[in-house]
């Protein structure tokens, strides 16, 4: 393995659209630091995939995001895994629907902590490092961002502020650190979502009038930092033309 081979730290890499991405990069030929939080069964088994194809490429660092004093010891970590960090992606998400007269402070502190504060933190945390790289921030958004999503007002207002926080820390990091967004669309189900119907309308509602892939969203991560050295503050929608709808 390469001493001088770039290292991408994903938050929840272990699963769905993380482990796609982190596959993706390492057959680009990049080490990975892989946070997991509760799927050490799945992380493991990703680990074990990747490092069969390539040995000591895959640092595994469990944490809890919103744990008291969590991301400065969790950036040290994953810094401490191959001494460097090239690439940060802010991929960790909750989501869950919270009805109006029915948000408890306890939703607020978990889908704004993960979705806007641990992307916050951490990037602040690793900024001496990526800068020292001329490294790059990805943070995973939403389409919901921008379109509110019924019966998710605490969620969209999460992801609206990493929107903004993308382009933001794109102003205040460069010229050193790049600094982009992807926005999935109709890309995964939430795992207890099994209404068929709905889905279909949804899909019906996107150009493409069809699903997207975990690799879509892979594919324009490695675009963003593989490929696009004079982009930065930009979100990109994957979502298969839905945007273009009402």
């Amino acid at each position: 393995m390469p001493e001088n081979s770039p290292v991408a730290f994903i938050t929840g890499g272990g699963r769905r659209i993380g482990a796609a991405t982190a596959r993706l990069l390492h057959a680009e030929g990049m080490n990975l630091v892989i946070h997991y939080r509760r799927s050490a069964d799945d992380a493991k088994a990703l680990q074990d995939e990747l490092q069969a194809k390539r040995p000591d490429s895959v640092k595994l660092v469990q944490g809890e995001l919103l744990a008291a004093g969590a991301l400065p010891e969790l950036a040290q970590a994953a810094l401490a895994a191959f001494g460097r960090i090239d690439v940060l992606i802010n991929n960790a998400s909750s989501f869950y629907p919270t009805a109006v007269g029915e948000i408890t402070e306890q939703h607020w502190e978990d889908l704004l902590g993960t979705n806007l504060k641990v992307p916050l933190f951490l990037s602040q945390a690793l900024a001496p490092a990526l800068r020292a790289q001329q490294g790059v921030i990805i943070n995973i958004v939403d389409i919901h961002s921008l379109r509110p999503l019924k019966a998710h007002p605490v969620y969209c207002a999460a992801k609206a502020g990493l929107h903004m926080l993308t382009r933001s820390l794109a102003k205040e990091l460069g010229p050193e650190i790049r600094v982009n967004g992807v926005s999935p669309g109709a890309i995964l189900w939430p795992e207890a979502d099994d209404d068929g119907e709905a889905q279909a309308d949804v899909l019906s509602r996107t150009a493409l009038k069809r699903e997207g892939h975990p690799n879509d969203i892979a594919k324009t991560v490695r675009f963003l930092i593989c490929d696009a050295p004079y982009i930065t503050g930009q979100i990109i929608s994957v979502d298969g033309g839905r945007t273009l709808h009402q």
